[in-house]
């Protein structure tokens, strides 16, 4: 079988479009005009172990307990030094720190708008 003419080129080792295109190397033999042992098809799967480990499982992000920023820690220090219940102080400090992760820093908006609830 392995002196048997290519199937699809029939054994030029080319293929020539219909359309009056141009040649181009035959895919079944690769150019030689033999038809190949193997598969036309290879296996393109992932197949190494390194593919299915999941990180997004192995390791989960840490909460944030505190502000990241200088100006997200001075005002949570506002809030611990003020004379609320320790309820508003946590429910105030967790709106810092989810405030810095949504915008990045604390706007001089919110500065104001935390610094009205002290009062």
């Amino acid at each position: 079988m392995a002196g048997d003419s290519c199937l699809v080129c029939g054994g030029d080792g080319r293929i020539a479009n219909s359309f009056g295109g141009g040649e181009k190397v035959c895919p079944a033999c690769r150019g030689n005009g033999r038809r190949v042992e193997e598969a036309l098809l290879r296996d393109v799967t992932k197949t190494k172990p390194s593919h299915y480990t999941n990180a997004a499982k192995a390791a989960a992000p840490a909460k944030a307990t505190w502000p990241t920023t200088a100006a997200g820690g001075a005002l949570a220090n506002e809030v611990k030094a003020s004379s609320l219940s320790e309820e508003a102080k946590a429910r105030i400090v967790r709106e810092i720190i989810e405030y810095e992760g949504s915008h990045g820093h604390c706007t001089q908006t919110f500065t104001k708008k935390v610094r009205r609830q002290l009062r």
